[in-house]
């Protein structure tokens, strides 16, 4: 009997079948290049995949990596600060359980000192901390109706103070937010910092509230002075005050400006629009391709080829989530990843975009209160400022 040939179409076809049963028997998302293996379901909308290849380094090694795969039509993600307060400190776990968390990672860079975020941090359309260097940065943008979207992009952020004064306008500079005060600079302090603004009695400051923003009442050579709800404290370190802020007092109608400025082409706007950002610290890859001079981020040097603990947030074409933490500093388990090898794993992922968030002791992933990666600290995960946390949407 003659063998029949199958129609080209037919074979292709058949072919195309065969490889997507592979990827639906594997578990693996259709939009990676790379085998994640069977996920585990953490929540609807929620996967988590662990990936342990050798070749993601080059030369190969050991490597352990954690991944979450977010559903932004299904969960929510959004910055959480450590005790609710700026310059706090505390461990992953702890701000995942707090926040009834799926789970969580950690997020921007800070002084181990005393906690102070060490770039832009803005949490639900809050800003508590700016930066004047240009760095990648995510923000988190929240519409009625719509899955979570985010932005990329390298981003600075300022903040001015604007007020009217027989008939002239009149612009201040806002030296630092939510940090310790500088002797001849402005400072702004919102409720995330406390109920006061914690500053010695030896400068000047002006109590603000309500809707417009008015002033309350100033104080001269005075410190600490409460926070409202509904407002913010300016806090000049010195009494020989710029001039302007010398005839700044009680009544006084004012506004707070936010100034972005963005590198790579989006808008101030969309980072206005966000309800959360969070600052990085290397931006991998932008608009799909890959990354590779990081000059304008002002890295320490060596930053970038040095095999470190990493955690990554990134995005696909199809609108998935992806938080990523990779182990390090342990030769039995996983040595860490420099930029060019955690860029390779991005673009595996076929991610279009993909930021460096802090990394080292700090890179903890908590899924369902339980830690499911290996933090590098002897004593165990470490105390952080902040972390990106999951929830389920509401």
């Amino acid at each position: 009997m003659p063998v029949r040939r199958r129609p080209i179409a037919r074979r292709v076809s058949h072919a195309l079948a065969i490889a997507a049963l592979g990827w639906l028997v594997s578990g693996c998302p259709r939009e990676t290049a790379v085998n994640l293996g069977k996920p585990e379901k953490v929540a609807d909308g929620v996967q988590l995949y662990r990936v342990d290849d050798p070749n993601l380094l080059d030369p190969p090694g050991p490597v352990a990596v954690q991944i979450l795969r977010l559903d932004p039509a299904k969960v929510d993600l959004r910055s959480a600060l450590a005790r609710d307060r700026v310059m706090q400190l505390e461990t992953v776990p702890d701000i995942a359980a707090r926040s009834d968390a799926l789970a969580a990672v950690n997020a921007g860079f800070f002084a181990i000192r005393n906690g102070d975020p060490a770039g832009v941090l803005e949490l639900a359309n809050e800003l508590v901390s700016d930066t004047p260097l240009t760095r990648g940065a995510v923000g988190i943008v929240r519409e009625p109706g719509k899955p979570l979207s985010l932005v990329f992009d390298r981003v600075s952020v300022s903040l001015s103070l604007s007020y009217t004064l027989g008939g002239e306008t009149l612009t201040q500079e806002i030296d630092g937010v939510d940090t310790t005060r500088v002797r001849g600079q402005l400072m702004l302090y919102t409720p995330r910092f406390g109920p006061d603004s914690d500053m010695a009695d030896t400068g000047v400051e002006w109590q603000l509230a309500g809707s417009p923003l008015r002033v309350v009442e100033r104080r001269p050579k005075a410190g600490r002075t409460r926070i409202p709800g509904d407002g913010v404290v300016l806090s000049f370190g010195g009494t020989v005050l710029p001039t302007g802020l010398e005839r700044l007092d009680a009544g006084q109608e004012v506004s707070i400006q936010t100034h972005f400025r963005t590198l790579l082409g989006t808008r101030p706007e969309q980072w206005i629009q966000a309800q959360d950002i969070v600052g990085g610290a290397g931006l991998l890859v932008h608009q799909g391709k890959p990354v590779s001079d990081w000059s304008a981020e002002q890295l320490r040097a060596g930053f970038d080829a040095e095999r470190h603990p990493r955690t990554l947030i990134g995005t696909t074409r199809g609108s998935a989530i992806w938080l990523v933490t990779v182990d390090g500093r342990n030769p039995s388990v996983s040595l860490g990843m420099t930029f060019s090898e955690l860029t390779n794993l991005a673009r595996r992922l076929n991610l279009v975009h993909a930021l460096n968030l802090d990394g080292g002791g700090s890179t903890t992933m908590v899924v369902k209160g339980k830690i499911v990666n290996h933090p590098s600290d002897a004593t165990g995960p470490r105390r952080v400022s902040d972390a990106l946390i999951v929830t389920r949407r509401e």
